[in-house]
């Protein structure tokens, strides 16, 4: 079973139901932060959650826009429209609740699952354009405080820490969120982030999106410690662990570590250089409801029961029955919903989709200056247009 020497939030043990490999939902975990049963309804009597109506309303309609994008952008790959595809449904909870958590001018870095950071701060026909094969959508998300999606797993975890270096050094009060799958606990590039982060006490988070399988492989085939967070315990700062599924604790959590990374407890004394405790890991435990990426069969090392056991946790449920036994939603509420994310998403992927490509970027920002035989190549294609024109190149032979 998952569990550990993390530590609980705010020092409250808590009761999660999780699923590992083989086995059944039946164990509780004390170490995750959770504040909705899988009904949806308060774990705590007398709960008062964290945000208000309108902003709860909001997240719930931000889960919703996520799942229905997600949709659409698989039928898209399907169609031949877009390239391969990596679905976020089931993770929403974990995305929002930690965007939500975030100040507009902290730094977002994520892997290539978490598309609600995007959704959540705009530039969603941009990110279409992206996912059609154009770089330029890509490096749109820097205007948004968004570091462009990264493919290479765990390859942005050390720019995240060094950028957060670079706000303490400056001064200027941010914080940067990381994400990342746990299969990027297995690279080199997270430890060696990791360490600088507790050694130079930076204010970062390290989101760990526990998602069970990375690609094929469980997790608990990925680490022999009993959690992933208690990583953190080795690097000098706190490792927290929050079901990822339920929005509400992960903003708790996030929030929580924001203001840990901007207003560290304690001041460091020679004796304790860099150990205020400005770092956080946090492991979001959840499930990824769908294939790895459109490429990819989750038939093929997971079975149907398992999946339908975690549906159990879906936060988009979870949420709805809350906040409509809270009298905050009412189905007239979430009809309006529904007709509003339908025509954002059909809007974003028309004029995402709206545009010529042009064969020159196939050879720009690769390299700072183009060595000869990438000049040649260029020449070359250009010589092809000249003679025959683009229609003939775009031929099926």
């Amino acid at each position: 079973m998952f569990g550990g020497t993390c530590l609980p939030f705010d020092g409250v043990p808590q009761t999660y139901i999780v699923g590992v490999r083989g086995a059944r939902m039946e164990f509780e975990d004390e170490d995750v932060h959770r504040r909705l049963d899988a009904d949806g309804r308060p774990i705590d009597e007398g709960y008062e959650p964290p945000l208000s109506d309108d902003r709860m309303r909001e997240l719930y309609r931000d889960m919703r826009l996520a799942r229905h994008f997600d949709e659409r952008m698989i039928s898209l790959q399907r169609q031949g429209r877009i390239g391969t595809y990596a679905s976020a449904a089931g993770q929403e909870g974990s995305q929002f609740g930690s965007m939500y958590a975030l100040a507009e001018d902290d730094w977002v870095l994520y892997q290539y699952r978490e598309h609600g950071s995007v959704i959540d701060r705009g530039g969603l026909a941009e990110y279409v354009s992206y996912w059609t094969g154009h770089e330029e959508g890509n490096a749109e998300l820097t205007e948004h405080n968004i570091a462009p999606l990264n493919i290479g797993i765990g390859a942005h975890i050390p720019h995240a820490v060094g950028m957060a270096w670079a706000s303490k050094l400056r001064g200027d009060g941010n914080a940067v969120l990381c994400h990342f799958g746990d299969g990027s606990t297995s690279q080199g590039d997270f430890h060696e982030a990791a360490n600088f982060a507790g050694v130079f006490d930076v204010p970062v988070i390290l989101m760990c999106n526990n998602n069970q399988w990375a690609i094929s492989v469980p997790a608990e085939q990925q680490t022999a410690s009993r959690t992933f967070a208690q990583k953190a315990e080795a690097y000098g700062f706190p490792g927290v662990r929050v079901d990822g599924m339920d929005p509400l604790a992960t903003y708790e959590v996030i929030t929580e570590a924001v203001e840990r990374a901007k207003e560290p407890d304690g001041t460091p004394t020679d004796e304790d250089v860099g150990r205020a405790t400005r770092p956080t890991l946090v492991e979001a435990v959840q499930y990824r409801f769908g294939a790895h990426t459109t490429a990819d069969d989750p038939t093929a090392y997971r079975d149907d029961e398992e999946v339908e056991r975690w549906k159990r946790w879906d936060p988009i449920p979870r949420m709805e029955t809350y906040l409509r036994e809270r009298g905050t939603l009412d189905d007239e509420r979430i009809d309006a919903i529904e007709t509003e994310i339908t025509e954002t998403v059909a809007e974003a992927i028309e004029r995402g989709t709206d545009f010529e490509a042009d064969p020159e970027n196939l050879f720009a920002d690769a390299y700072a200056e183009l060595p000869e035989r990438v000049k040649d190549q260029r020449e070359y294609l250009r010589r092809l247009r000249e003679e025959y024109g683009d229609e003939a190149l775009l031929e099926d032979h």
